[in-house]
Order: structure tokens, then C-alpha cells, then sequence
């Protein structure tokens, strides 16, 4: 079993309750960990035998082009596409970050976390 990890993915994307989030945007950082048998591919060292980075990327980008309200919504869609697209994931951990949200004070990121297993 291996873990893959993409990490610090940025989107400019459209999350939030308030106006200006919907209008003007933000910056959100997405970091998925993937448990995978990476066994087959070590050996045959054939992209068909594991999970394909491009792939993943290409579904998380296309999940985050859907604006939301929520980052709840947004990672819970984003971890449930994962697990239905890509069979050879078993488990994952996906954290999605909001940069600099808009709470009245100095805030980094407010960040979310969420786990799914097939296991």
C-alpha cells in the first residue's frame, strides 16, 4: 500500500455566502492523500496500474468550477467524485483550504478535512 499525494493545488474559484465571494472570488489550496495498492505499478511501471495524477487533477478542477456556499459542500463533492471516479483509491484524505477568508480579522486559511474509505 502506498500513499499519493497532490499537494497545495490552487484555484481561483467562487465559494462563499457572502456577495463579494460570488462576484470577485477566491484562492483556495486543495491537498488530496490517496491510499493506493501501488504494488502492480512498481513493477510494471504502467500508468494503468495506478491512479493518474492528471486525471485527479482535471475532476478536482472541474468540481471547483461549481461555486458553492459552503467548503463543506464543495470538499464532501470533491472526495465523493474521487472515490466514484477512481476505483484503485481505497482510501483518501482531502483538505480543502479557503485563503484569507473573510472574518472580520488576520486569518491564514480556514480549512476543512475530509476522509472516505472503501475499507
Amino acid at each position: 500500500m502506498s500513499k499519493i499525494i497532490l499537494e497545495n493545488m490552487e484555484f481561483h474559484a467562487f465559494h462563499g455566502v457572502m456577495e463579494h465571494e460570488k462576484e470577485l472570488g477566491n484562492t483556495f489550496l486543495i491537498t488530496v492523500a490517496m491510499e493506493v495498492n501501488t504494488e502492480k505499478a512498481a513493477f510494471s511501471d504502467l500508468l494503468e496500474d495506478t491512479v493518474n495524477y492528471q486525471l485527479i487533477y482535471h475532476a478536482i478542477k472541474k468540481q471547483m468550477e461549481i461555486p458553492s456556499n459552503l467548503i463543506e459542500h464543495v470538499a464532501q463533492r470533491i472526495a465523493d467524485k474521487l472515490m466514484n471516479k477512481f476505483p484503485r483509491i481505497l482510501q483518501l484524505e482531502l483538505k480543502l483550504s479557503k485563503m484569507h477568508p473573510p472574518l472580520g480579522g488576520k486569518v491564514e486559511r480556514a480549512m476543512i478535512v475530509v476522509e472516505k474509505s472503501r475499507i
